[in-house]
């Protein structure tokens, strides 16, 4: 499986970023605040582990909250370290959270 061949939808209806293939649903959810997109969780089956889908789901969502012009709050240890070991991103995180992030 190769991450190219996988298509991240926005379910603005769940409130979150999700990618489908059979029965297994990998997914970073959202919610929307007056100052901001927090991200509180994501989850990725273990058959999805390691092949970058929590990574392609997590770049398709801060590309959006980019799009939005929105500030992240990475609550999310998955989405935190991401946007710490991409620094492109750091430019998205909501001025609160920097230190947590040590960017």
């Amino acid at each position: 499986m190769s991450t190219d061949d996988l298509t991240v939808v926005n379910n603005a209806e769940a409130g979150r970023f999700e990618v489908r293939v059979g029965n297994d649903v990998a997914f970073a959810e959202y919610r929307r605040l007056a100052n901001g997109i927090l991200f509180p969780h994501t989850e990725v089956p273990q058959a999805f582990e390691g092949k970058g889908v929590g990574s392609k789901i997590v770049r398709t969502a801060l590309d959006w909250a980019r799009a939005e012009g929105q500030k992240v709050m990475p609550t999310c240890p998955f989405v935190a370290g991401w946007i710490q070991k991409h620094p492109e991103y750091h430019d998205l995180v909501h001025e609160h959270y920097r230190s947590i992030l040590g960017i």
